[in-house]
């Protein structure tokens, strides 16, 4: 299926109701299953990755499918291994291709005794009935911040507690500042110095948690605000007050005339003058802004320089040759500079004339595509369900919002 997009006016007026964040749902379920007493859990998000991780966690079967759920891959993991279950946890052909190494290696260490059941290094693996034991594990912060997390998450149920010490600058390191923060909002404490994350023996506590808005997702709408001529969006149950490192999403917006203010309905974003005409940011806490920071600057003829972006290469598609690929349909010459980093100089080539966006069975390249259609109309998004990963109701908003969708 392909969806052909057209935006009769590129003015946005309306009021949207964002989904609940994934990732803080993720996060919770496993906090929630570790949990003795367990607790409710409100606005869990309804997108296909936590639906995902819900039915492993409730799985009585040996062989647990995770599809291109890498988040789950990651934590059903530790999750497993913690709780000495002989599970066979495997996934797509991308998912095979994820490295989980580091994650794998660290749980081998306390005694887990995970197996690879193809190819060392990657999916699927098999965990065993062993206790885990021992409280310490080195790991490097370089690969992939949900390895730290999944640790994190099981830390206090191992009988001695955990140190962690991760080697190198974490990326991503918004994402453990989360997974830190709800589990001290479920009664576990923990302490981050020089390098170590110590947690002690501990249970999980709450008489109940709500999910809050995906900033995520709100990043789509500061795009689609930034490539149009005037705004008025309300997202409502958006607040300042974010876990989410993808907040940034709203400091960044400024420099393209967004606007935002803070309402006891949520975020009030409105359009004024643009005056950016080059930036540089340094992505290595929220790579999933890149590729929509990445169209947005391209179709507002802003040259760019994005650095910490080595983690697009192993997340559910390369991101990076899927984004070079993607914007050179629309006309846009986007080079890797050096490792880590991609840059647009203003070199630009002929676009297609019926440019179509291929996905690569990615959600953030559907979405972050998607806003393009204001400025190319008739613009063809291939496999848009693949939304229904994080934003199960992405089209119908933008429906909403004024944009017209053909099959």
């Amino acid at each position: 299926m392909k969806y052909k997009l057209h935006f009769p006016d590129g003015k946005f007026q309306c009021k949207l109701n964002l989904p609940s964040s994934k990732s803080i749902s993720n996060r919770l379920l496993i906090i929630q299953a570790l949990s003795p007493n367990g607790f409710p859990i409100e606005r869990l998000s309804e997108s296909d990755d936590t639906k995902v991780l819900q039915q492993g966690l409730q799985s009585t079967s040996e062989i647990v499918n995770i599809g291109h759920a890498g988040t789950s891959m990651r934590f059903l993991t530790a999750y497993f291994a913690a709780t000495a279950q002989a599970k066979t946890i495997t996934g797509s052909e991308r998912m095979k291709n994820r490295p989980i190494a580091d994650l794998v290696d660290a749980l081998n260490q306390l005694g887990a005794g995970i197996e690879y059941l193809e190819k060392t290094g990657y999916p699927p693996v098999r965990t065993s009935n062993k206790q885990l034991s021992g409280n310490y594990v080195e790991i490097n912060g370089d690969v992939s911040s949900q390895f730290i997390s999944a640790l994190l998450l099981v830390a206090p149920t191992l009988s001695d507690g955990l140190t962690i010490r991760i080697k190198g600058a974490p990326v991503s390191a918004s994402y453990i500042q989360m997974t830190l923060k709800l589990m001290q909002q479920a009664g576990v404490r923990s302490t981050w110095k020089n390098g170590a994350i110590t947690i002690a023996h501990q249970d999980y506590s709450s008489d109940g948690m709500m999910v809050e808005s995906d900033w995520s997702a709100a990043s789509y709408w500061y795009q689609m605000a930034a490539l149009s001529s005037n705004t008025e969006l309300l997202l409502e149950g958006v607040t300042d007050k974010s876990l989410q490192g993808d907040a940034l999403i709203s400091k960044i917006a400024c420099v393209f005339g967004i606007r935002t203010e803070y309402t006891a309905e949520g975020a009030l974003l409105t359009k004024h003058r643009n005056l950016c005409l080059t930036l540089g940011l340094d992505f290595i806490n929220s790579p999933d802004l890149v590729q929509t920071m990445a169209v947005t600057c391209c179709l507002n003829n802003t040259h760019f320089r994005f650095s910490g972006v080595q983690t697009l290469r192993v997340k559910e598609t390369d991101r990076i040759v899927a984004l070079q690929n993607e914007l050179l349909k629309l006309g846009y010459c986007v080079i890797e500079s050096e490792p880590g980093v991609i840059e647009w100089n203003g070199k630009r080539t002929k676009p297609q004339p019926h440019p179509c966006i291929s996905t690569y069975h990615d959600h953030r390249m559907a979405m972050a595509f998607a806003p393009a259609a204001i400025h190319f109309p008739g613009l063809q998004i291939e496999d848009p369900e693949v939304v229904n990963k994080s934003y199960p109701n992405f089209w119908k908003d933008l429906e909403n919002s004024g944009m017209q969708l053909n099959f």
